[in-house]
């Protein structure tokens, strides 16, 4: 159990007017420290106040660490959060993917950190850091923990708090606080705080159901979640001149610069993710007849192979077979190739001299292509062609911005967006959300059409 007292002090009820509502507040010390739990109403205040009273009258302890009679604790106390915290992250490892995994496990071993009872003293913050991620919230290599590494994980697991340290508003907001902030200090990108108030949440639900927990200590609103927007930043997009000349560079690399060139030639005219372009078979390529009237090829996407590190797949590979993002798994979608990519794939396959069963794009050693030579090929690229002014803005940084370059392009072409959410695997409520702030070009248009509307006065 953790610390407790006999020594408390209930004072009356507080009560406070404001503006739009009464609050009646019940305070409590113990051993001098104060606590507060507001309530709506005069009776409910009442009532816990008489509760409190109570557990004194029978001569029971107060939680130092919730502030609560003994007798109102959950199960909490008993289960140590490092123990629950390797239990949640194994239950998770089998019915997630190895993004998923990761992303776990940096939110645990964030969550850990803030829960120590005291700071390390014997270890470096950075290997305590690593030995959590690494190797206690990862199911795979728990067991195969270098000694130095067990010994970390051993102490640790002496001095985390008990989950009923979640009990605590107080201890919950300041765990909060750390999870959303950089070892620095400083406030973490939003995208990160609200990944990890989502994964935490998720860890509570789970708490509840094994009975851990009464309830979930993380409601929603509970503490400030900082909005974030998954529309494309516009300054990424890159224009035909500037996608001519990047796939130009590529062409002309001297290490693999052909086969990089049909890789990013496939990103520009078909916009897949990259996880879905690495994933295509030679077969998944339907060219027309070289002497056909129509030289417009078709791609066939239907699996992705996102590269999340050999650490967090289950077979040890650094790429992790799935189906294609937000659909069932043996779903397919075909995407038309523009006869620029028809010649391009045409001239890949023949050069390559790939069979059915061959991957499209392949590794020097004839492995699936990495993503450290998409990145760094895609780099080079921009350093070259681009101006300093432009290599250092966000105009192309990525390269999933060649899949936004297109999606946004077809869009500004005045294609329906059912059709193009069909094309890029979105939802016609996200590729709008996404990528609507980007169309432009059809202002004038839409003008000539308001004016033809309108009724003379």
């Amino acid at each position: 159990m953790d610390g407790a007292t006999y020594n408390v002090k209930i004072w009356k009820i507080s009560v406070y007017r404001g503006k739009r509502k009464i609050t009646h507040t019940v305070r409590w010390e113990l051993d001098g420290n104060e606590w507060r739990a507001p309530f709506a109403t005069h009776p409910l205040a009442d009532a816990f106040r008489s509760e409190l009273v109570g557990a004194t009258r029978r001569g029971e302890a107060f939680s130092l660490t919730t502030g609560r009679p003994v007798s109102h604790q959950s199960g909490a106390s008993t289960v140590n959060w490092y123990d629950f915290a390797v239990q949640f992250a194994d239950a998770q490892w089998h019915r997630t993917g190895g993004n998923n995994r990761k992303n776990t496990s940096k939110a645990l071993m964030a969550t850990t950190i803030a829960l120590l009872r005291t700071p390390p003293t014997a270890f470096r913050p950075v290997d305590v850091r690593t030995a959590l991620r690494e190797f206690a919230f990862n199911t795979r290599r728990r067991e195969d923990a270098p000694p130095e590494v067990a010994t970390i994980l051993k102490w640790v697991e002496r001095n985390t708090l008990t989950m009923a340290a979640w009990e605590d508003p107080a201890k919950a907001d300041e765990v909060l606080r750390a999870v959303g902030s950089k070892l620095d200090g400083t406030r973490a990108a939003a995208n990160s705080v609200k990944r990890n108030r989502r994964i935490l949440n998720v860890a509570m639900e789970y708490a509840v159901k094994q009975r851990i927990l009464r309830a979930n200590p993380l409601p929603k609103g509970r503490g400030a979640v900082p909005k974030t927007s998954s529309a494309v930043d516009k300054r990424s997009l890159l224009n035909p001149e500037q996608a001519a000349g990047l796939l130009g560079w590529v062409r002309n690399r001297p290490r693999g610069g052909k086969r990089l060139h049909a890789f990013f030639a496939t990103m520009y005219y078909a916009g897949p993710r990259p996880e879905e372009a690495v994933a295509m078979d030679a077969a998944d390529v339907r060219l027309p007849a070289e002497d056909a009237e129509d030289q417009w090829c078709e791609l066939l996407f239907h699996t992705a192979q996102p590269e999340v590190g050999r650490n967090w797949t289950d077979d040890g590979e650094i790429h992790e077979e799935r189906g294609l993002k937000g659909r069932a798994s043996d779903d397919t979608r075909i995407v038309p190739g523009h006869p620029s990519l028809t010649r391009i794939l045409r001239e890949h396959i023949k050069a390559e001299n790939l069979k059915p069963g061959d991957l499209l794009f392949q590794g020097e050693k004839g492995g699936m292509l990495a993503g450290s030579v998409i990145r760094r090929a895609h780099r080079a690229g921009r350093k070259e062609v681009l101006t300093p002014h432009e290599f250092d803005s966000p105009l192309g940084r990525r390269v999933y911005d060649w899949r936004n370059t297109r999606l946004t392009m077809w869009l500004n072409y005045g294609i329906p967006p059912a059709q193009v959410a069909e094309w890029a695997g979105n939802s016609v409520p996200v590729l709008l959300a996404t990528y609507a702030r980007c169309v432009s070009g059809q202002l004038p248009d839409l003008k000539r059409r308001m004016e033809a509307g309108e009724d003379c006065p």
